[in-house]
């Protein structure tokens, strides 16, 4: 276990880049120079957690310490993999919060900044998503009218669920494809019966948080229950899914987009935006506990499905219908975000043409000069700075 707390320990410092480039380090430090498993196996956990809600390569690097090091072993996984973001996300929203009662000049124009690189990284995830999942007529119907479904949803809470489910069961009636891949043997994970029942059970009590009585605490803790289940399509999908905290009134929505913006210069998941709004929140819990627990509910989900599901995986994988419903789902995630750019990021744009331009001029970076996003963050932040002076 100590071999996997400081491997991804490691790991949690210096994975730079997002998902996919986190599923490389993890390929490269613990297949190819560590030979913690083969390639084979590798690549049938990546499947595995490519089609579960929630952080693939939290998940991917929980299966990894499960499958060195026992149930332990996951969970030291997933402390390496994301306390180091998680602490530093949740100093920037200490200082943030602490400065917004006597602000410095200089304060306005790196919060525009970091909202601007913040809509040039949603547009970019819009654009990448969408060539890669919506690769037919029916997906990308089905993606527009996720989109508006989306936006018909906003005034009713707690719905942010239904376009995925929507999306999932249109792919089962008119879609066409096979089983899932990465399916022809089985994981190289043991799971005892008694433990996949006890995680099914909690993921079942976990998420009956989202039915209590409408108050900010509970709003609060069931929004991030929802984001950990129901984020399919990589971690820029938790945006939409947290949106809701704004709409509420328990984030401020520029302290919104500057915690998103920052998680981009983060090493280690964007999941950990999560310990931001769980500082910077207007719920009875916020400060340092509000970080600590908001960080443990919204990876609880991921936990849960993987403990849960593991023991059956190739059984559901291999219904003739799977693949379909996936595509369908995934499909519905490209508007799902895109509708984020149609409210609340395009309105908060159009105020000031300084956050226009920077976004536009981050936005070209990334998507043109290829340039990672964690130094479009920091340069549009400090650009913002600099001119608001």
């Amino acid at each position: 276990m100590r071999e996997v707390l400081l491997t991804f320990l490691r790991l949690g410092l210096t994975s730079f880049g997002g998902p996919i480039a986190h599923l490389q380090y993890f390929r490269r430090t613990l297949v190819e120079q560590r030979g913690w498993i083969d390639e084979a196996a590798y690549a049938r956990i990546v499947a595995f957690c490519s089609v579960l809600p929630g952080p693939t390569s939290s998940q991917v690097g929980m299966m990894m310490g499960l499958a060195r090091a026992g149930p332990a072993g996951a969970f030291a996984a997933w402390f390496g993999f994301t306390a180091p973001s998680a602490i530093v996300m949740a100093c920037i929203a200490a200082a943030l919060v602490a400065l917004g009662g006597s602000a410095p000049p200089w304060l306005p124009g790196l919060l525009d900044g970091l909202l601007a690189a913040a809509a040039a990284v949603v547009l970019q995830a819009v654009v990448g998503l969408a060539r890669s999942l919506c690769t037919d007529l029916p997906t990308a119907l089905i993606a527009v009218g996720s989109l508006i479904l989306t936006l018909l949803l906003r005034p009713i809470p707690g719905m942010q669920w239904l376009p995925i489910a929507v999306g999932a069961v249109v792919g089962i009636a008119v879609l066409r494809g096979a089983a899932l891949a990465g399916t022809s043997a089985s994981l190289p994970v043991r799971i005892p019966r008694a433990a996949s029942i006890v995680s099914a059970a909690l993921l079942c009590i976990v998420v009956a948080v989202t039915l209590l009585p409408r108050t900010a605490l509970t709003e609060f803790l069931g929004t991030l229950v929802r984001a950990g289940s129901l984020a399919f399509g990589g971690g820029h999908v938790v945006l939409p899914l947290l949106g809701g905290l704004v709409r509420d009134g328990i984030v401020a929505p520029r302290l919104f987009f500057a915690g998103y913006g920052a998680a981009q210069a983060m090493p280690g998941p964007l999941f950990t935006f999560a310990s931001f709004l769980g500082y910077a929140n207007l719920s009875p819990i916020r400060g340092a506990v509000g970080a600590l627990i908001a960080t443990i509910v919204v990876f609880v989900p991921s936990f849960a499905l993987i403990f849960a599901l593991a023991p059956v995986w190739n059984r559901v994988a291999s219904l003739p219908r799977a693949g379909p419903a996936l595509r369908g789902a995934n499909a519905s995630v490209v508007g799902l975000l895109g509708s984020v750019l149609v409210d609340p990021i395009l309105p908060a744009l159009a105020v000031s043409w300084i956050r226009v331009a920077i976004a536009i001029v981050a936005f070209v970076a990334i998507r043109w000069g290829r340039t990672r996003p964690w130094i479009v963050v920091s340069g549009a932040a400090l650009l913002g700075a600099l001119v608001r002076a």
